[in-house]
């Protein structure tokens, strides 16, 4: 089960490294030490400069994924007005279980059997009840938002070829699973309802700035400029009506 855990993980040597980064673009170090210790590191992961500080480092391959994956996630989701950390959080643990092979297609890290395909949740969603429903209508929102979030591009040609669904395909698909989700009695024994609702009420935002980050950091050069800025268009649109 995938959990919104990332953040917590971040201890001292995390802050120290944010701090050395964003004093070297300019900031004041003694302030940032001061900062750390009133408000926490949330002071430093959510400091404007520190994407830039992240990216800008030699060493970018030697940081850990951990704190570049949330950093860069959770700075894109407010430039779409999604300010909740739990998001940020849950979004960034996503990215990071589904990075593992074959984690993506499968509903948890032991479970044997793999699903290529949103129908096949979908059916088993409909035969499944207690624990094993619950995986599988967490994972139908989950695997909806990482294939609409990191893998945009793939979908929109396959649209436009007439070979397979649109955007609004695997939103809706996602928006369905994370209400099932939530509505699952497991959820709320494990806390878990809030945060699933809220990635429901939130998916399409979550998924442009997942776009917002696989276009900057995964897949900066596309095979077809002109289709990826027609979508960055689109999305645009969406961000600021949903911000509305």
């Amino acid at each position: 089960m995938i959990l919104p855990d990332v953040r917590a993980s971040f201890g001292r040597d995390d802050a120290a490294r944010l701090v050395y980064l964003l004093a070297r673009e300019g900031e004041d170090r003694a302030r940032l030490e001061t900062l750390v210790s009133e408000r926490g590191i949330d002071a430093l992961l959510d400091h404007p400069k520190v994407p830039g500080a992240l990216a800008a480092e030699p060493g970018l391959s030697a940081l850990p994924l951990a704190l570049f994956s949330y950093v860069a996630l959770r700075h894109s989701l407010l430039e779409g007005g999604v300010g909740s950390r739990l998001m940020a959080d849950y979004v960034t643990s996503i990215f990071l279980h589904f990075a593992r092979e074959a984690r993506a297609h499968r509903i948890a890290d032991y479970d044997d059997r793999e699903y290529r395909y949103l129908v096949d949740l979908v059916a088993e969603i409909a035969e499944s009840d207690g624990r094993r429903g619950f995986l599988l209508s967490a994972h139908l929102g989950n695997f909806s938002l990482w294939l609409s979030g990191l893998f945009p591009d793939w979908i929109c040609t396959r649209e436009r070829r007439r070979a397979g669904p649109d955007l609004g395909y695997y939103e809706a698909m996602g928006q369905a699973g994370f209400s099932l989700a939530a509505d699952a009695p497991f959820a709320r024994r494990q806390q878990l309802d809030g945060c699933y609702r809220d990635a429901a009420k939130t998916f399409t935002a979550l998924r442009v700035a997942l776009n917002r980050f696989s276009d900057r950091y995964l897949t900066p050069r596309p095979a077809s400029p002109v289709d990826r800025l027609l979508r960055q268009v689109v999305d645009d649109f969406e961000a600021r009506w949903l911000q509305a």
